[in-house]
C-alpha cells in the first residue's frame, strides 16, 4: 500500500472573501477554523503519514501564535508559501519526508469532505498516478464580454469543474514542477497535464464546496451537519468575539 502525504493549501490572499478580520481558511466555522475541518478529514487515515499546511509568509507568525498547539497535537508540518499557488504547493512538497509515495493536494478552504470521496480518489490516484475529484458542469454556460453582454453560449458537453483533493505519484508531481510554465497554473492537474501525463477524473460532489465568500460559510455549516464528524481530542482554540485573524 502506498504512503500518502497531504498538502493543505492555505496561502492565498482571499481577496474575494472580503473580511477585514479573517482570511477564508482561518475563519470560524462551526466552532473551529475552516482549515482544521479540512485537516481532520485526513488525520485518522492509516494511509496518510504526513500533513503539511502552507500559509502565506505574512501569516506565518500569527498562525503559529494562534495554532501552534493544534499543529503539535495533530502532527502537522508548517510550510511558507510563495507568490503563486504553484510556488506554495512546491514549498509543501519540499517538506515531504522520503517515505511519501503519493501526494494529495487539498484546498484548506474545502472543509466539507467525505471519507468515501477521499477513498476513491486515493485509490484511483495510486492505480493511475494522477487523479482528481471533479463534478460535471450542469448549468448553462455563457461567455460574457467586458460590457456585461453575452457573447456566446458555451457547450457544456464534457466540461467538469475541478475540485480537490488532487492526487499524484510523487515522481510525477516532482517532474511537473521541474519544468518551466509560460503561465501560472491554477491547479496541480494543469501542471501534470503539461508533461503529458493523463489525469483521471473521479466524480466528486457539490457538497465539497470551496469557500470563496462569507455566504459560503453558511452553506458549509449546513453541509458539515450532513457529514460524519471525526472524533478528535486535544487542544482547541475557540473563537472569542474579540479575536481577530485575517
Amino acid at each position: 500500500m502506498p504512503t500518502f502525504g497531504v498538502i493543505l493549501a492555505a496561502a492565498g490572499q482571499s481577496s474575494r472573501f472580503q473580511d477585514a478580520n479573517y482570511k477564508k481558511p482561518f475563519a470560524p466555522l462551526a466552532g473551529r477554523p475552516v482549515w482544521m475541518h479540512s485537516a481532520e478529514r485526513f488525520l485518522e487515515r492509516s494511509d496518510v503519514s504526513q500533513i503539511v499546511i502552507v500559509v502565506a509568509p505574512e501569516d506565518r507568525e500569527g498562525f503559529l501564535e494562534k495554532f501552534a498547539a493544534n499543529l503539535a497535537f495533530m502532527g502537522i508540518t508548517l510550510a511558507v508559501g510563495g507568490a503563486q499557488r504553484s510556488d506554495s504547493v512546491r514549498s509543501g512538497l519540499e517538506k515531504m519526508g522520503p517515505d511519501i509515495d503519493m501526494v494529495a493536494i487539498h484546498d484548506a478552504a474545502r472543509p466539507c469532505l467525505a471519507t468515501a470521496w477521499i477513498d476513491e480518489v486515493f485509490a484511483v490516484g495510486a492505480r493511475t498516478g494522477a487523479a482528481i475529484l471533479a463534478t460535471p458542469v450542469v448549468g448553462t454556460l455563457k461567455r460574457v464580454g467586458a460590457d456585461g453582454v453575452i457573447t456566446e453560449t458555451v457547450d457544456r458537453n464534457g466540461l467538469w469543474e475541478a475540485q480537490t483533493p488532487q492526487v499524484f505519484s510523487r515522481d510525477i508531481l516532482e517532474k511537473a514542477f521541474a519544468i518551466e510554465h509560460a503561465h501560472a497554473p491554477t491547479d496541480e492537474a494543469q501542471l501534470v497535464e503539461a508533461i503529458g501525463q493523463r489525469v483521471t477524473v473521479v466524480r466528486g460532489s457539490p457538497i465539497n464546496l470551496k469557500i470563496t465568500s462569507r455566504e459560503d460559510l453558511r452553506l458549509a455549516e449546513q453541509a458539515l451537519k450532513a457529514l460524519p464528524q471525526p472524533k478528535l481530542s486535544g487542544p482547541t482554540h475557540p473563537f472569542a468575539d474579540d479575536e481577530k485573524w485575517r
